[in-house]
């Protein structure tokens, strides 16, 4: 029974995006919810059939089948069917074979109902915050705990959210459609940033999830890879996002101690990163290559990259100084486009890498980010050789200001070897 239950909650995962999204292709991203629901009876049927008579031989098809059932069941019931989608169907040639009249779960139907679900849920018309929420749920099927755990926030609160994302779709009638040639440009762009943004609330998590983390990098990389399956989509900045993703999560599992302590970049056991990602993560840094177009995922990937080199596999020819030179200027370049906090603080631990503490410093104590524990993190870092005294101020400071008791752990760890 325990190995269906985790069949049951792998499958869910992976097909839950899968079911919606064909549902909501053909009868409207009204019925958004109405494919939510078929999806969660079609999987409640799976646990009692399966828990008698055992997993099928394809438990994706028989899950297709059912919710098929299921859905033309329904529309037939509410009379929306014949005065709605008949029209449709017969334009697919259905009119035939009655059977086959409902969804159409083929492979390729799936993917373009996939990527215009992930068109739709990437709205402008939807608050940022809640296009993420509705990625988590809709693109990639995590449940409302999960999402409430990653949000640090309750199921109350998520379902709320998610509900008026759902109506802000319904009441701006957005449809379930690729946009148009001239809308592409920006429609892009926002899909982009949700992507980058659900890898960050895995990669950045603040939960001490371990597996919930991962699972976030993880989808956000398959929605960017999905891009790729597009010509539309396969942009060289789709495939430089792809590129920074696979760099980082290649380190995931040497990043954090068994305690969940963080692990710093230059103490971390180089055995435990992800060979093939960073295999990957070159592979698709390449492609990105091609077109006039320079993007704050190109700059932010190539910088990842440097980070994914071994420093005693450097040739003869290159040294640590010259890698840090180049991530320097890799980030001069990446303010004029990206102009951040997290940028700002990165480039000038990148100045001190170059130049020392005192530069490092004398650029840093001109930011004055005061309710920014991370810039207080790093001017602790930058004062701990030279001022042990003005070290702990800074990293007090940012113990203060964190925002999770595994934060302020990882805080505390540096202010006792202090001394």
């Amino acid at each position: 029974m325990d190995y269906t239950n985790q069949t049951l909650k792998q499958l869910f995962q992976q097909e839950f995006s899968k079911i919606v999204s064909v549902i909501s292709k053909l009868y409207g991203l009204q019925y958004i919810e109405t494919a939510e629901d078929i999806v969660s009876e079609t999987f409640l049927l799976a646990a009692e059939t399966w828990g008698i008579k055992g997993i099928p031989e394809n438990p994706a098809a028989w899950l297709y089948v059912v919710a098929k059932q299921k859905t033309l069941y329904h529309f037939r019931r509410n009379k929306i069917y014949e005065k709605k989608v008949i029209p449709e169907l017969a334009s697919q040639k259905d009119e035939e074979n009655n059977n086959s009249a409902g969804p159409d779960f083929s492979l390729s139907n799936i993917k373009d109902s996939q990527l215009q679900m992930m068109f739709a849920v990437c709205n402008p018309v939807i608050a940022s915050e809640a296009q993420i929420g509705l990625a988590l749920r809709i693109l990639c099927g995590f449940g409302i705990d999960e999402i409430a755990e990653a949000f640090l926030s309750n199921k109350e609160t998520i379902n709320k959210r998610l509900f008026r994302a759902k109506e802000k779709l319904r009441n701006e009638n957005v449809k379930m459609e690729m946009p148009t040639e001239d809308q592409l440009a920006n429609r892009i762009d926002n899909v982009l940033h949700v992507i980058y943004l659900l890898f960050n609330e895995g990669y950045y998590s603040r939960t001490q999830n371990q597996i919930l983390q991962k699972d976030f990098c993880l989808e956000a990389l398959r929605l960017g890879l999905l891009l790729t399956e597009n010509d539309k989509t396969n942009l060289p900045k789709t495939n430089a996002l792809i590129a920074l993703m696979c760099f980082h999560a290649s380190r995931f599992n040497a990043r954090q101690t068994k305690e969940n302590l963080l692990i710093l970049y230059e103490q971390q056991n180089r055995d435990l990163w992800d060979k093939d990602l960073i295999k990957q993560g070159i592979h698709y840094l390449n492609l990105s290559a091609h077109g006039n177009e320079l993007s704050t995922y190109h700059l932010e990937a190539r910088i990842a990259s440097w980070h994914c080199i071994n420093e005693d596999s450097y040739t003869a020819n290159l040294t640590g100084r010259e890698k840090w030179d180049d991530i320097l200027q890799l980030y001069d370049k990446l303010i004029k486009i990206n102009y951040s906090p997290s940028v700002l603080l990165n480039r000038i631990y990148a100045l001190y890498r170059v130049k020392g503490e005192q530069s490092a410093l004398s650029e840093a104590e001109k930011l004055n980010f005061e309710n920014n524990h991370f810039y207080f993190l790093l001017l602790g870092e930058l004062y701990k050789n030279i001022d042990s005294v003005k070290a702990r101020i800074n990293f007090q400071k940012a113990y203060s200001l964190a925002k999770t008791e595994l934060e302020r752990e990882d805080i505390m760890v540096k202010i006792d070897k202090l001394g």
